[in-house]
Parts: structure tokens; C-alpha cells; sequence
């Protein structure tokens, strides 16, 4: 019998963050009757043959009580403090151990409040298409996340160190890079002044 797992996409969201800006963990910010963090867990879930991590640490107690659903694997990040790099090995790892054979996976951030499950479906199409083994959106004249990598690049996401993040390969790696646009993919809630303007919108 065929692995069911096989070719499965590995969607693993970054949710360890302090929000040292705000006063409250940003993940349980109320968005769409939901919160940011759910918000971008149910998108997540529409996309076909994926799983889901999502990576805690700040709050994680308050944070993986609110968020019930059996879908999603929670990984929980005891180094959040060192930077983002922790996340992303936790995540990668974690999605290794669940689904040795995944092809790919996805990295997401839980405070892009637009991002839909439209945003990760043409990635992995933009990928498979055009043969580039990271695809990553676009948005004020930046390439960040969500940001796909196939699996040659697993091993390298999980050497990162420190305050390093995806990006650090997209650089290194730009000519196996392909791009979709992700219009307001530069929106994202690090102050309360942020969340008050997308709330009024």
C-alpha cells in the first residue's frame, strides 16, 4: 500500500514570538471572529495533501489551550528567546519525524492577517510549474513568507542559527527562487497601532 503521507506539504506556522511590542500574545488577537492565529491555522487546512505544525513557545500554555484542533501537531519551542532560526528547525524537525517522506514544506508567520489558503496553493503550483525549489511572495519589493522550500533544502533550514531566518536563503539561493504576488503581504500586527488600523478597516 502507498504511504498515504507521501508527497505531502509540510505547512508549519511560527507562532513562538513574545510580541514584546504588544501587551498581550498577538496569536490570540481577535480577527474575523477568530483569532490571528486561527485565522491562519483554517487556511492552512484547505490546502490539499498538507499538514500542519504550528510552533509555540511565548505563552504556549494560554496559546495551545485556546486553539483546539485535532488537525493541527503542536511543537512546542523552549528556545523561542534565541530568534526565529529556533522555530524553524523546531518545525522542520518536528515535520520530519511526523512525515519522513514530505516533499516540501511552507512557512508561514500567525500575524499576516491576509493570507489565505489561495496564497499557499500557488506557491506550490508556482513551484512545480517553473521547477524552482523555493517559492516565496512578493510584497513591497521584498520576498518573505509565506515562502515554500522543497525538500533539498531541509537540511539547510535546519543548520540556521540565531536571528536568521528564510530569508536568509532566499538570497543565497536566488536563482532557484520563483515569486508570487501577495498583495498585502506587508501587513502584519507588531504594535497596537497596527491592530487597531486593521480592526477599523
Amino acid at each position: 500500500m502507498e504511504n498515504k503521507l507521501h508527497h505531502k506539504t509540510g505547512i508549519i506556522i511560527l507562532a513562538a514570538g513574545n510580541s514584546s511590542r504588544l501587551d498581550r500574545p498577538k496569536q490570540l488577537l481577535k480577527y474575523k471572529e477568530s483569532t490571528l492565529l486561527k485565522n491562519t491555522i483554517s487556511e492552512t487546512l484547505k490546502v490539499k495533501n498538507s499538514f500542519v505544525i504550528v510552533v509555540t513557545g511565548a505563552n504556549y500554555d494560554v496559546i495551545e489551550k485556546e486553539i483546539n484542533a485535532s488537525e493541527i501537531t503542536f511543537s512546542f519551542n523552549p528556545d523561542w528567546k534565541t530568534g526565529m532560526s529556533s522555530s524553524i528547525v523546531k518545525g522542520v524537525s518536528k515535520l520530519l519525524v511526523a512525515n519522513p517522506d514530505c516533499e516540501q514544506c511552507i512557512l508561514a508567520v500567525c500575524d499576516q492577517p491576509f493570507v489565505t489558503s489561495f496564497i499557499f496553493e500557488s506557491l506550490i503550483l508556482e513551484s512545480n510549474k517553473t521547477k524552482k525549489r523555493i517559492a516565496a511572495s512578493a510584497y513591497s519589493e521584498t520576498l518573505g513568507t509565506p515562502v515554500l522550500f522543497q525538500k533539498k533544502y531541509f537540511q539547510e533550514l535546519l543548520e540556521l542559527k540565531g536571528k536568521e531566518g528564510a530569508k536568509k536563503l532566499i538570497k543565497k539561493y536566488i536563482d532557484d527562487v520563483v515569486s508570487i504576488p501577495f498583495e498585502k503581504g506587508n501587513i502584519d500586527i507588531d504594535t497596537e497601532e497596527d491592530y487597531s488600523k486593521l480592526i477599523s478597516n
